[in-house]
């Protein structure tokens, strides 16, 4: 490749590129790009311009989601597509996004897939994830010359099925509070169970986010590599405001009330995610109670919510799944006498 300078708009004070290209149908072009702040960004944008045009593999991980996204945006619809963009962009692209396609390794792609792992993710959705990425690298092995897939020599993860759900009633939770003396994964826990959140809906959540008997959800919290990141929700609906009886709202002021140094836009809850499983862990068998994980609690809130007859687009809503199918896909099995009910109510019309 050519080395072409980067040059200073004096004027602007600012660094600008300008350098001939072949494009797709083999014309010689000129790209003009102007604005950057630094010579280095310059010559960057210029660098991974000239790999994407050329098809090399030696363009970024970031740079291939682009191309694979605007050729895609042709043949899949808009929210088939919206959901593609939000699992690339915050649970891909944090880890591969400065890689250049040719230099990702099956251990770079184990290495992502353990921290997947370690999340609360539902195995379905982990699944989910990793076969994003494995259609993105396969993208790059169809067009962009990349000799193999990596994802494909690291192996899956994740289950296409569901396991059989696991929750609590609430006499199972009541009992199991019994045993959580400590205040703060205390609080976590009831937020859990009687809100249906996330737990790393849970883990964004700030002050300011707790008003008038509402929980407003607009955020995610999940530590990547050592680094806390706070990011969209899992899907676009997930973005929501939950209300809360009015015994939880107080309970939740109280608690914040005690952290005087706490801001308004500063996380509530500090701990790792694994500190909340420990805990569930020490309190179930002090409790006597069966163990379920901490993303159950989320099952459990649904399961209270089917058994209060609560109608299955107000349980979709409150628990921010994208389709209503999806929730009646997860928690159909607990509606067993719905049918009978209907045929019952159908014979009292004709009595």
């Amino acid at each position: 490749m050519s080395k072409i300078p980067a040059y200073k708009d004096e004027e602007r004070k600012t660094w600008f590129v300008s350098f001939y290209f072949t494009d797709f149908h083999g014309e010689k072009r000129k790209k003009t790009k102007r604005g950057f702040k630094t010579k280095k960004e310059a010559l960057e944008f210029e660098r991974e311009f000239l790999n994407k045009s050329k098809m090399s593999t030696d363009m970024t991980f970031k740079s291939l989601t682009e191309e694979y996204m605007h050729d895609m945006s042709s043949r899949l619809k808009l929210s088939t597509l919206d959901n593609k963009k939000y699992l690339i962009n915050l649970k891909i692209l944090p880890f591969f996004e400065k890689v250049k396609i040719n230099e990702i390794t099956p251990a770079h792609v184990r290495k992502w897939q353990n921290e997947l792992l370690k999340s609360d993710y539902s195995q379905t959705y982990i699944k989910t994830i990793n076969n994003q990425l494995v259609a993105i690298l396969n993208y790059a092995v169809k067009y962009y010359n990349l000799p193999s897939n990596p994802a494909h020599l690291a192996g899956s993860v994740g289950k296409k099925n569901a396991d059989e759900m696991q929750f609590w009633t609430l006499d199972e939770f009541r009992k199991f509070m019994e045993f959580e003396n400590k205040s703060e994964p205390r609080l976590a826990f009831e937020i859990l169970f009687w809100t249906g959140l996330r737990l790393g809906e849970l883990m964004a959540l700030t002050p300011k986010d707790v008003f008038e008997n509402k929980i407003n959800i607009d955020k995610s919290y999940i530590k990547l590599n050592g680094e806390e990141i706070i990011s969209y929700p899992k899907t676009p609906k997930s973005k929501r405001i939950v209300p809360i009886p009015h015994f939880l709202y107080n309970n939740i002021k109280d608690y914040l009330s005690k952290l005087y140094d706490l801001k308004e836009d500063e996380r509530i809850f500090k701990f790792a995610k694994s500190y909340l499983s420990k805990e569930l862990d020490r309190c179930c068998k002090l409790s006597n109670i069966k163990r379920i994980r901490v993303h159950d609690l989320r099952h459990s809130h649904a399961s209270l919510l089917v058994n209060m007859d609560i109608n299955i687009l107000t349980i979709a809503e409150r628990l921010g799944h994208e389709k209503a199918e999806t929730t009646w896909n997860t928690y159909s099995h607990l509606y067993p006498n719905k049918q009978l009910e209907v045929a019952q109510k159908l014979d009292n019309l004709n009595i």
